[in-house]
């Protein structure tokens, strides 16, 4: 199982979020938007921070996928 922030990014595009503003809201460092634009693991204290800052759920940033290639909302 892996995890997909693709739910992220189009919501940050659609609602205008840059960048520096989702680092200085959510207080999180640069890495953490890297990682996740390699879906890549973030904790679960930086996934909090994000949906805290953005006002979201989990389930409105991430998608866990499934070695068959289906998804699962978080």
């Amino acid at each position: 199982m892996a995890v997909s922030y693709k739910k992220y990014f189009r919501m940050a595009k659609e609602k205008g979020i840059t960048t520096s503003r989702i680092l200085e809201e959510a207080n999180i460092s640069a890495n953490i938007l890297t990682r996740m634009k390699r879906n890549e693991y973030i904790s679960l204290e930086s996934v909090e921070k994000i949906c805290k800052a953005l006002q979201c759920d989990v389930s409105d940033i991430l998608d866990f996928t499934y070695e068959n290639g289906g998804s699962k909302n978080a």
